[in-house]
């Protein structure tokens, strides 16, 4: 009989200590896919196209992201900004280039991503200005952007950024897309529409000197139409992923400085990232840019890195390395 009973209480004890060990491993597993951020040892970064400005700049960022971090990174060419936080959005890389008001539009659900909002995304920093450039020549009898009513004008690829730029920007001025003879052609089209006479004017979003543009500068003589410092205020209040830039005198031929407004090029990161592997990625990138030969590194900048940003939230890794370097 006692030895019935001592074994009956060794059962005991030893199912009540299965069952804390049991409970114990849950709560780890738990905490685990509770909420904390997973650390990586390789990061895959989307870029764009192989021979425009993103691929470049982001085999450039791998390089110092290795060097500095051992952070095995690798960048991949893709179709730029919407396809990449799409792809982020599927959690199939870990860091992507955007333009800040595509970045804006994926996560606000709005414009080519209404039904597709992308949630899990948010931002490490913005890099150089994608300018919006209003093209058209001299003698065009277009000096403002009121001027453009009645005019044929190219907007871009329907529902892409630039025609959202031009919309928004002819908003701000009182203009609606029913006032302009609205052509949707490529950069390549429009310069080439602009020189035979086809159409009057037309929204470049890109880098400057733009390539396009600057083949027509060399036929023509260009002219930039600028948007009034109130106007780009007015845009910015609105659309707070707009920056003000500047056309410097000498682009194109132009015979003064050009007041407009710039989207940015910016990386972002997905948020399920820890803060310490998107801190030392942030960190690499913005103390190394010495490190970049593309002439768009000499515009990465630390100090730059918030501005355009708007709404976009910044992801905690980022947010602590800006703070560190008392960027606002």
């Amino acid at each position: 009989m006692m030895r019935k009973l001592r074994s009956s209480m060794l059962f005991v004890v030893l199912l009540a200590f299965t069952m804390i060990v049991t409970a114990c491993n849950g709560g780890n597993e738990q905490g685990s896919s509770g909420g904390e951020k997973e650390k990586v040892k390789s990061i895959s970064i989307l870029t764009g196209g192989t021979g425009g400005t993103y691929y470049p700049l982001g085999g450039a960022m791998a390089s110092i992201i290795q060097e500095e971090t051992g952070i095995n990174a690798n960048a991949q060419s893709s179709g730029a900004s919407a396809e990449n936080m799409n792809t982020l959005k599927q959690g199939e890389a870990e860091v992507a280039f955007a333009q800040t008001d595509i970045a804006s539009y994926a996560l606000n659900g709005e414009l080519m991503f209404e039904g597709n909002k992308v949630e899990n995304v948010q931002a490490i920093g913005t890099l150089y200005p994608e300018t919006v450039q209003i093209v058209t020549l001299k003698g065009s009898g277009i000096e403002s952007v009121e001027d453009l009513k009645g005019k044929k004008v190219s907007i871009g690829a329907p529902g892409s950024g630039v025609s959202a730029n031009a919309q928004q920007i002819l908003e701000i001025h009182g203009i609606s897309l029913n006032d302009i003879k609205v052509q949707n052609l490529s950069f390549d089209e429009s310069v080439d529409g602009i020189q035979s006479g086809s159409i009057d004017a037309a929204f470049v979003t890109a880098g400057t000197p733009t390539g396009a543009v600057e083949a027509l500068a060399a036929q023509k003589e260009v002219k930039i139409i600028p948007i009034s410092a109130e106007k780009v205020k007015q845009l910015i209040e609105k659309y707070p992923f707009y920056a003000e830039d500047t056309i410097p005198a000498g682009t194109y031929g132009i015979d003064s400085d050009v007041t407009t407004v710039a989207v940015k090029a910016m990386l972002v990161a997905r948020k399920d990232l820890d803060e310490e592997t998107v801190y030392n990625i942030t960190k690499a990138i913005f103390e190394n840019t010495d490190k970049i030969t593309h002439a768009k590194g000499k515009l990465i900048k630390a100090e730059t890195a918030l501005d355009g940003i708007g709404n976009i939230p910044l992801h905690p890794g980022a947010e602590k390395y800006f703070a560190e370097k008392g960027v606002k």
